[in-house]
């Protein structure tokens, strides 16, 4: 790879740490470099590709030396698939850096006391972990540099897979994916012969033709199994044909069901869901209670650790069976319900109208009585009317995006002012932001990280905020 003349270049740097967004950094004199896909200890050339005033971006051109940390990765689409970056640190190692990132951002954001940070706590399963994956269609395929340098002629252009980091419609064939477990690889694999075997086209993004566009698969805690099929235009024939074959190959599946989709996006959450074979919906289980789950539900991806984490929340919420809780940016009413019990009352409010539905129906399924759900944006909702009238929380549990709280939402919290805010956030930074904003009111008592996703740098990170005497 030729170097760069105009910008720098490095030889044989040090790899010292990982930042946020799981960015290795290097220090070249009082410059910070940024750079991915090595990990602390390796030593490396850097072709620098973004100047900035205060720090620079680069790429790898050859790595002369490699960090004693460093693992063997275990998927062998590693390093282009844009998912598990991580994979060749120990997971102890993943850990410790998403630990110190918590600690980070809290103080540099927050610029509050904080207490101690709890030990975080790791998934118990790192491979296999998710429940819902979603691969795409394409006539494009992602092409290695070994293959379009080796020559050969390349009769197989189809993809079913992900989309290559930056690269919108360019889409790796993944022939094992370590995320989901079984059957999704199964099914997965089987379309993709099935449509080979049988002529389908595969979608092509740019010129907006090809008949397969998208595969979600939802697979459950307690063994139901969903497949969402998605087709670009309504060739009848066949879409009946691979439909078929699916529920013939895979007769246990919970609910097969499939979308005409001819927008231009890939999103199906406005679309009309049409149910081929079961039910359309399939139930997880945490915990004794049972939550419905269907196509357009929103659902920790990670069951078994998205139930350490609501033991986290109800914890530090500290019920005693007395309180009005607020369960802000609800979901589909998981924590809402899953709390409901160590409470007098629980409202959960949430901007997504159907999202409200399935934590209405999570209620009932559930025989939950002491639960009430309000669709609508948040900052319109919590006035005092609505306080006078639904009464006001003791305590507010708080899951928002990962953009965090409007700030309008943090002022009706300021007006309500609960004993306690629980805050579980997806992003550490906008969460520090947001608690450095109520820091006048309330102190941060209890900080806990949760490991969601194994080999990513993303990190859960659940936080106490006790009002102030």
């Amino acid at each position: 790879m030729g170097r760069n003349r105009k910008k720098p270049f490095y030889e044989e740097v040090q790899i010292e740490d990982i930042g946020a967004e799981g960015k290795a950094i290097a220090r070249v004199g009082e410059m910070v470099v940024f750079t991915k896909l090595v990990v602390p200890g390796d030593v490396v050339d850097l072709q620098v590709s973004k100047k900035r005033k205060n720090y620079q971006e680069a790429f790898v051109t050859k790595i002369h030396e490699y960090s004693k940390d460093r693992v063997e990765a275990f998927c062998s689409h590693f390093g282009v698939c844009g998912g598990c970056k991580w994979q060749f640190l120990p997971y102890e190692k993943q850990l410790s850096y998403k630990q110190k990132q918590v600690e980070s951002q809290l103080k540099r954001i927050g610029k509050i006391d904080l207490p101690e940070t709890s030990p975080i706590l790791g998934s118990g399963k790192n491979t296999f972990y998710r429940n819902k994956l979603e691969f795409t269609f394409s006539d494009k395929r992602w092409l290695s540099p070994e293959e379009i340098e080796s020559g050969a002629e390349i009769n197989d252009y189809n993809a079913l897979g992900f989309h290559v980091p930056g690269m919108f419609d360019k889409v790796i064939n993944i022939k094992k994916c370590w995320l989901q477990p079984s059957p999704s690889n199964e099914i997965r694999n089987f379309i993709f012969n099935f449509a080979i075997e049988n002529g389908y086209s595969f979608f092509d993004i740019r010129e907006k033709k090809g008949l397969l566009r998208t595969l979600i698969i939802r697979t459950s805690s307690i063994g139901e199994n969903m497949i969402i099929l998605s087709f670009f235009r309504n060739d009848k024939e066949k879409i009946e044909k691979i439909l078929a074959a699916i529920k013939n190959k895979f007769p246990e599946t919970t609910s097969i069901l499939y979308v005409i989709n001819s927008k231009g996006n890939d999103t199906i959450t406005d679309q009309e869901i049409l149910l081929y074979h079961g039910r359309d919906y399939i139930f997880d289980e945490m915990e004794g209670l049972r939550f419905k789950i269907g196509p357009k539900s929103f659902y920790q991806t990670n069951s078994a650790q998205a139930y350490e984490l609501y033991k986290v929340a109800r914890s530090f919420a500290g019920l005693t069976g007395d309180e009005i809780v607020y369960d802000l940016y609800t979901g589909t009413g998981t924590i809402a319900n899953f709390v409901a019990k160590n409470a007098k009352k629980v409202i959960g409010i949430e901007y997504v109208p159907e999202a409200i539905e399935d934590a209405k129906e999570n209620a009932a399924v559930n025989q939950i009585t002491n639960t009430d759900f309000f669709a609508g944006d948040m900052k319109d909702i919590l006035n005092d009317e609505f306080f006078a009238q639904h009464g006001r929380p003791e305590v507010i549990i708080t899951d928002p995006p990962r953009a965090g709280m409007h700030a309008d939402v943090i002022k009706s919290i300021l007006l309500v002012l609960p004993e306690k805010i629980v805050y579980v956030s997806c992003n550490p930074a906008t969460q520090a932001r947001d608690i450095s904003l109520l820091d006048s009111h309330y102190k941060t008592t209890k900080v806990q990280p949760v490991d969601m996703f194994p080999h990513t740098h993303h990190v859960e990170n659940v936080v106490l905020l006790e009002k102030r005497d």
